[in-house]
């Protein structure tokens, strides 16, 4: 009988877990997804996937926790043994966090630290993956690579250094296969609505429908490096089936400016942004970073991965869904 490979994905409800839990699934994988408790729902990303635990042949598991908590930690890991394990949870919002510094460092930073002291103290030996971020870059100029210094702008950036460093300590003190995904932006239809590209495509097609008139945003000469999140899980995946354990940097090696993505989604409906963006400077960044490209070249060689949704294809495609969605 073939062993059937267990994975723990924390973050699951948000975008990138939603798709990493399609993707392991489609592998034929166990997937166990870590969920805080709430007095409402938040799975609508991956409600699709949910079938009650007694129905036999069920592959999809949802347990109660905490990165907040390690006693939930310990418990869930004695209980599954993942063989791999996704830390995807955080306070994720980079303006956010200016606002709520402590809450981030808490998460973002503190929750990967007693997520690997959990697998050393229950005893186990899963592959981990850690969800890092070109946000670590910060102000370091563009191209950023592996060996680019690490200049973080923001509390949730520190916070993610912390979470980067962590990592790499764990893996050289206690031998442990850990990684850090140094993953530079990547949106969908499933991006957060407050998160600045989703907040665009969304605006596009309500004005599209007629259902508001204008859109509020800062810094419009921001430049990016955009790609799909559906193609940034599958690094995620290639990273923990590496010989040996390697941080490395996953982006498309193009920036594009806020201004640049508003002018593809309004044009993709035939509108002209400058007539309904209006700019609010309460929408800045008390510190900014300007451009974030990233220099993946070590990733196509040792993973083979490059992505297969360019900048346009992925504007449209974002637009698209908001449309078929506030039209349904």
């Amino acid at each position: 009988m073939v062993a059937v490979t267990t994975a723990l994905i924390t973050g699951i409800t948000g975008q990138d877990g939603s798709y990493l839990a399609e993707f392991l699934l489609a592998k034929g994988y166990d997937v166990v997804g870590l969920i805080r408790r709430s007095s409402s729902f938040n799975t609508g990303r991956i409600d699709t996937l949910y079938r009650d635990v007694k129905i036999s042949g069920t592959r999809f598991r949802l347990y109660h926790g905490d990165l907040h908590d390690a006693s939930s930690l310990n418990r869930i890991l004695r209980e599954v043994k993942p063989d791999e394990i996704y830390n995807l949870g955080a306070q994720s919002h980079v303006r956010v966090s200016f606002d709520i510094p402590e809450y981030t460092a808490d998460v973002t930073g503190l929750g990967t630290l007693r997520l690997l002291d959990a697998i050393k103290d229950v005893g186990i030996t899963p592959r981990f993956y850690q969800a890092s971020s070109s946000e670590l870059f910060g102000s370091s100029p563009a191209p950023q690579s592996e060996s680019t210094p690490f200049r973080p702008r923001s509390p949730y950036a520190v916070a993610k250094l912390f979470a980067y460093w962590t990592t790499v300590n764990y893996r050289e003190a206690y031998g442990m296969f850990a990684v850090n995904g140094i993953l530079f932006n990547h949106e969908s239809p499933r991006r957060g609505e407050t998160f600045v590209t989703r907040k665009i495509t969304r605006a596009v097609a309500r004005i599209k429908l007629g259902l508001q008139e204008q859109l509020v945003l800062g810094n419009l000469a921001a430049k990016r490096d955009w790609g799909f999140a559906g193609d940034y899980v599958e690094a995620m995946w290639m990273m923990l089936q590496m010989g040996h354990p390697e941080d490395l940097v996953i982006a498309t090696g193009e920036s594009h400016s806020v201004e640049e993505f508003l002018e593809e989604a309004f044009g993709h409906v035939g509108l002209a942004w400058r007539r309904h963006v209006r700019f609010d400077p309460r929408y800045l960044r008390p510190t900014e970073v300007e451009e974030l490209r990233g220099d993946s070249c070590r990733a196509r060689e040792v993973l083979g991965w490059k992505p297969k949704v360019g900048f346009v294809e992925l504007v449209q495609m974002m637009v698209d869904a908001d449309l078929a969605d506030l039209r349904t």
